[in-house]
């Protein structure tokens, strides 16, 4: 019968994207009653699992980008010889596991994953993309939140916002106490999860002298720039190539 596993060996090229979407995560940030409409314990969470996909799973991705329930990973080598179907079950396995002892769950939860080909020209292309996705769904979570503490329904909170363009998103907000350029930068911009170089003091016990060493150690950034503007390209070109 293993000829009938016809998709086991389906492979992929480096480099490539690899992202990680949570399955029904409404629903579990409701039962766990987590702030409206970002909850910093979550963002927390999905930070953390971002950075044991870069240390801790065997993978060592270039770097992790997250926001809401969604993480993206650049690989320039393909884990697995680039074989898809494991790639994508054991980080998706991988994922949910993390999340679900860090949050200390007792449902399960699931995430899928997808691998996105990539050059590396289209690395900054893709993440100014999911940068955007990270400002509509702030602009949409934060208008719907407003709505519903007004009493509208979540059903008649989302026929309300869906005609509506987004300056006029950013009014209803205004108007209601919000303004969304002063929210914090992660529910707007999203996280980005990368090795850092850092010097360390140590001790020289032969010479008996001080020392410096430098360390790549992963960081979790939570005030990322704009990536289509010039400091946030360079940030990404430093952390793209070492």
């Amino acid at each position: 019968m293993k000829e009938r596993e016809i998709f086991a060996d389906l492979r992929t090229l480096s480099p490539l994207m690899v992202r990680l979407d949570g399955r029904a995560f409404h629903q579990v940030t409701k039962n766990l009653s987590f702030s409206e409409p970002f909850d910093e314990k979550f963002s927390s969470a999905m930070a953390e699992v971002t950075k044991q996909l870069l240390g801790d799973a065997g993978f060592a991705p270039v770097f992790g980008y997250t926001f809401s329930d969604e993480i993206s990973l650049y690989f320039t080598e393909c884990p697995y010889q680039g074989r898809i179907e494991k790639i994508n079950s054991v980080l998706a396995s991988f994922t949910s596991s993390s999340l679900t002892i860090l949050l200390n769950l007792t449902s399960p939860v699931s995430f899928d994953a997808r691998i996105i080909p990539i050059t590396p020209d289209l690395v900054l292309p893709y993440l100014i993309w999911r940068q955007q996705e990270a400002w509509r769904n702030h602009v949409n979570g934060w208008s719907q939140k407003l709505l519903k503490d007004e009493g509208y329904s979540p059903r008649d909170a989302a026929s309300m916002l869906h005609s509506m363009k987004a300056s006029e998103l950013h009014e209803l907000c205004f108007t209601r106490g919000i303004n969304l350029a002063l929210t914090p930068a992660w529910q707007r911009r999203g996280i980005l999860v990368y090795r850092k170089e850092i010097e360390k003091e140590g001790y020289n016990p032969i010479t008996q002298e001080k020392t410096l060493a430098t360390r790549r150690k992963i960081y979790i950034d939570r005030d990322v720039p704009l990536f289509g503007k010039p400091d946030g390209q360079k940030m990404l070109f430093q952390i793209i190539n070492g």
